[in-house]
């Protein structure tokens, strides 16, 4: 009997450790960012910052022209989070534009739309904001081509040091 029982206590020992081995963890979800305006807040103010930009997108073989307004976003943590998903990308993407609508995301606040500037291209496709604070931005720029199903050109923009940055979209 005194053999059985450190053989029954090594036997449930072995299986705890096993198991144990075999346990899953799971690791906490990424942390979600929440629309706050005081993260905006200091896109509104003025600066001495400028961004001049061109459409010079090219794809499947065809020239393609700018389609309305021009968005300029501030960079927060919640609209990084919100690129990412849209454009699978924080730096810079071309996507059908069908595509990042089946894309979900949080609904946007109302207060958001208060934090986007917006301009037109001219028959050269160029666009410009000017005035603006140092910081990062997005550029989101619609862009068609006869026949072809519209496309959303976005990109990643610093500004600062009072100087104008230059950007292409291509």
């Amino acid at each position: 009997m005194s053999v059985t029982r450190p053989i029954a206590l090594t036997c449930a020992l072995a299986a705890a450790v096993l198991a144990s081995a075999c346990a899953t963890t799971s690791s906490p979800n990424p942390a979600v960012a929440t629309f706050s305006s005081a993260d905006f807040a200091w896109s509104t103010a003025v600066g001495d910052n400028s961004v001049a930009g061109r459409i010079a997108y090219v794809g499947g073989g065809r020239a393609w022209s700018c389609a309305g307004s021009v968005g300029l976003t501030p960079e927060t943590a919640w609209t990084r989070q919100r690129f990412q998903t849209l454009y699978g990308s924080t730096e810079r993407a071309a996507i059908p534009v069908a595509i990042v609508r089946e894309r979900t995301v949080a609904e946007a606040s109302s207060d958001y739309q208060a934090f986007v500037r917006s301009t037109t291209c001219d028959a050269q496709g160029r666009f410009r904001f000017d005035n603006l604070p140092m910081g990062s931005w997005f550029i989101i720029a619609p862009v068609t081509s006869d026949g072809a199903e519209p496309v959303v050109l976005m990109r990643r923009v610093t500004t600062r040091g009072g100087q104008v940055a230059s950007v292409t979209l291509d």
